[in-house]
């Protein structure tokens, strides 16, 4: 695992180069962030390979009993077997090892399907797997169609476990043919429509740049996207005002000019997709702030949208645009607040901008999702779990807890005789 991460640190730039062609991400984003972070993620979990201890359990009769992992034969777990993990489009190379590393490390054999829209990264880590020396038949990559071949990985009967990233319509197929198979388990991380609660005593350029960052990161293709930003009333209209100075700076162009912010949506069905909210949202009457048209004649590319005066019925305020739309809202207290907030069937993420201690305690615990940042946005991380409630999904990715979904207990029971103790 140590030999394939020094690999991909030789080939930042092919892979960087690969994501932009197939997803339209920025290629200096790619080169600084996305492929180093596969690396580091690799690294971890092969430092976390050999630290999966069980433990000897205290029984309450005469009986000695520890839990097991082969072949090492004491107290520790084992693989759960072969894994599939089916993974999206928006982060290609990130999501890849995200479920690769941790399977790897806990000794599972993998099928991994990456989209079809963004195959070429994960090719090429499969031919770096090789060089690594990593065994033919551990770690598999199948391209195909999600009908197909996603299809065939959910609902075969040798495969153990299903990892899936992606929508929550699929994500429904993905347990029900799980379900109809031989009940493997399955983890799900799935659509968003997450929050952002900025309060009056923040400081609103630095709240201006944070709601910006939270859905215009990625052309707005983040599973974790700030869609929904709620503003109290007292800072409300100094916030719209910058807000709208500050969104034209997020330039639209070229994926690889080192110079643009936002790259074209990954494909044309995406594009007409979000063309199309814009629409609804302009049908159902919230306010077109800024953007809301193609940003050039020819491409994919999306003007940075903000829609104010935006009501919680609206389509665009309660299903997962996946581009860069904001829905800007007002809230008086911190009750409405989160009411607002938790008034969505999805639980992914969530943001909140304070300088209160006591708001960011009370507001952080009452957000039903599955990472609070506060007084930041997307902050990631390779030790902090990532995963959602309600229609989100579950399970986590990074930190131990995501190793942890690829092993399994086995407990092992001896009878004791004669001893003095138990």
């Amino acid at each position: 695992m140590h030999k394939f991460a020094d690999l991909i640190d030789q080939h930042i730039e092919e892979l960087a180069t690969l994501d932009t062609l197939n997803a339209g991400k920025l290629f200096s984003w790619g080169k600084a962030v996305d492929i180093p972070s596969v690396a580091n993620t690799l690294r971890y979990f092969a430092g976390a390979a050999d630290k999966i201890h069980g433990q000897v359990l205290k029984m309450s009769r005469e009986l000695h009993a520890y839990t097991l992992l082969e072949p090492i034969g004491v107290t520790l777990l084992e693989p759960i077997g072969v894994v599939g993990h089916i993974i999206p489009w928006n982060f290609p190379c990130t999501l890849f090892f995200s479920k690769v590393a941790p399977s790897l490390a806990a000794g599972c054999t993998m099928v991994v399907k990456p989209a079809e829209q963004t195959p070429l990264s994960a090719l090429f880590f499969a031919h770096l797997a090789r060089e690594a020396g990593i065994p033919d038949g551990v770690m598999n990559v199948v391209v195909g169609y999600g009908a197909t071949a996603g299809a065939a990985i959910s609902a075969h009967m040798d495969v153990d476990k299903v990892s899936f990233t992606g929508s929550t319509e699929v994500g429904r197929k993905v347990m029900q043919a799980a379900a109809l198979s031989n009940l493997k388990p399955v983890s799900l991380e799935l659509g968003g429509k997450s929050p952002v609660l900025i309060f009056d005593d923040a400081d609103v350029d630095k709240a201006v740049d944070l709601a910006l960052l939270a859905i215009f990161y990625n052309k707005g293709e983040v599973c974790a996207a700030g869609s929904r930003v709620f503003v109290q009333e007292g800072i409300y209209d100094e916030f719209v005002k910058k807000l709208a100075v500050k969104a034209k700076e997020w330039t639209v162009g070229d994926p690889l000019d080192p110079t643009t912010r936002v790259g074209p949506q990954v494909n044309k069905t995406q594009f007409e997709r979000v063309l199309s909210y814009i629409e609804h949202g302009k049908r159902e009457g919230a306010t077109l702030l800024t953007g809301g048209k193609p940003a050039a004649e020819t491409g994919f590319y999306i003007q940075p949208t903000v829609f104010t005066d935006v009501k919680e019925d609206m389509m665009i305020s309660r299903d997962e645009i996946f581009g860069p739309v904001m829905a800007l809202m007002k809230f008086k207290t911190i009750e409405e607040g989160i009411k607002y907030a938790n008034n969505t069937k999805y639980g992914l993420a969530s943001g909140i901008v304070t300088k209160s201690l006591d708001i960011a305690n009370t507001v952080s615990r009452s957000i039903k999702a599955g990472v609070v940042w506060i007084n930041c946005y997307h902050g990631f991380d390779i030790d902090c779990p990532f995963g959602g409630y309600k229609m989100s999904g579950f399970g986590k990715d990074f930190g131990m807890e995501a190793l942890h979904k690829y092993l399994q207990t086995k407990a092992v029971v001896t009878p004791i005789y004669n001893s003095p103790w138990l």
